[in-house]
């Protein structure tokens, strides 16, 4: 008879394994938001639950697996059927950025990520408008330029990027970030991050003023208000006059005129990107910031502690769970995580039944099974699916056979007492 999966299960939401619903949470969130070992004794803690350390990882990347594939089938189905998006805000930002996690033997790789918030009202700090971004979430990967960008299509079009009043895409100089707002919001009004274009003026002056001198931070805070509040063409001629000053009565050298002519010539491909003056009138968010916090909080907080070292398939499990917790979004995506855990142990369980139904009728026509290298794992639902355990072929049963004669199995349980000569008692009369 065919193991069927009961439809009570999916109406009080139970998972595949032993587990309770709520202790599997449990795990998953604590988990996505700490280490492991930390998150095992805060487990016991609250829950007063026991849990081997490695049971929790698995479960915790099994969630994370699900809600990747989740969203990436999200991704196919929009592209598939190209609905319209939902409305978008009146003002939005969009801002894009990548940050190194450690891998396993050494290795170092980028994680990209998109940051989408609503641009709220100026408001006055210390006499000057201020602009703020709320309601913000994350969609984070570790792949390629261009998988990211279809892949993050997902969360742009749930936050209606392209039915947004107005989108602000807030990036610095990468040219990965500029494809990125080309494929979502091409028609968005390009800033490059403030202090990103600062950084470019400041190494024009450390070229001549030195790097931390005093003179130095009285001309960068004097250009940077230039940048801030009049035109960029107003400060790159500043960056031309420059490189005829004589610092201690010398004139620069070859070495630093390259090096302000570099700076030069990065600000002047982006003037339109740096109306800093205009863009705070128009309401503007002139900061990159909520991404570069993104980065922080996202991923390094969970994924760059001491001592972590992750193997790439790990990666976008937790970098999927970090992304649902810190979008506040748990209470929306975890009903979908246990639905995609409930299907997949569905689908495994069938192709274990066809594999074993293969292999019985091989065996039965004689012919040496021809075991797939794909068979599921036969071991806990919830088991991560990128490391499976070995499959042994059933073999042919034997004959039975009887124990022989001085097997341990034909002695008796209890030895047979026999009387002693002494100990012999006569019949009765």
């Amino acid at each position: 008879m065919a193991r069927l999966f009961s439809p009570l299960d999916d109406e009080l939401g139970l998972l595949p394994g032993h587990l309770t619903p709520n202790l599997v949470q449990s795990m998953a969130r604590l988990g996505a938001k700490m280490p492991f070992e930390q998150a095992v004794g805060d487990l016991a803690f609250f829950a007063h639950v026991t849990v081997p350390e490695a049971t929790l990882r698995r479960h915790v990347q099994a969630a994370g697996a699900a809600y990747v594939h989740l969203q990436e089938d999200a991704v196919q189905e929009l592209e598939r059927t190209l609905p319209p998006a939902p409305a978008g805000p009146p003002v939005q930002q969009v801002s894009v950025d990548g940050a190194l996690v450690p891998l396993v033997h050494g290795e170092w790789a980028e994680v990209r990520t998109v940051a989408i918030g609503v641009v709220e009202e100026p408001v006055l700090e210390k006499g000057e408008p201020v602009v703020h971004t709320g309601q913000i979430s994350y969609f984070s990967r570790l792949c390629d330029a261009e998988t990211f960008g279809r892949l993050a299509t997902v969360e742009t079009h749930r936050r209606g990027t392209e039915t947004a009043g107005k989108v602000c895409a807030v990036v610095d100089g990468a040219e990965w970030e500029q494809g990125f707002i080309d494929l979502h919001c091409p028609k968005a009004v390009r800033i490059l991050d403030f202090w990103h274009a600062g950084e470019h003026v400041a190494g024009a002056g450390r070229a001549v003023y030195g790097d931390d001198t005093a003179p130095l931070k009285t001309w960068l805070q004097q250009e940077l208000h230039t940048l801030k509040h009049d035109r960029p063409e107003d400060v790159v001629q500043h960056l031309v006059s420059l490189k005829n000053e004589q610092p201690g009565g010398h004139p620069l050298g070859q070495e630093a005129i390259h090096l302000i002519d570099a700076q030069i010539g990065y600000l002047e491909k982006r003037y339109a990107q740096m109306r800093y003056a205009q863009f705070i009138t128009a309401g503007y968010p002139i900061g990159s910031g909520m991404v570069e916090s993104g980065n922080k909080l996202v991923v390094e907080a969970r994924l760059k502690g001491a001592g972590m070292h992750w193997a790439r398939r790990q990666v976008n499990p937790m970098l999927a769970l970090r992304n649902v917790t810190c979008s506040d979004r748990w209470e929306e995506a975890w009903p979908q995580i246990c639905r995609q855990l409930r299907l997949t142990s569905r689908q495994r369980s069938q192709q274990r039944r066809c594999t074993r139904a293969t292999l019985a009728a091989e065996l039965s026509d004689g012919r040496a099974p021809a075991v797939p290298a794909s068979i599921p794992p036969q071991r806990d639902i919830l088991a991560s699916p990128e490391s499976p355990a070995p499959v042994v072929a059933p073999t042919a049963q034997s004959s039975p056979r009887r124990p022989a004669d001085d097997h341990p199995w034909r002695r008796p349980f209890l030895p047979r007492r026999t009387p002693s000569a002494d100990q012999a008692v006569s019949p009765k009369r």
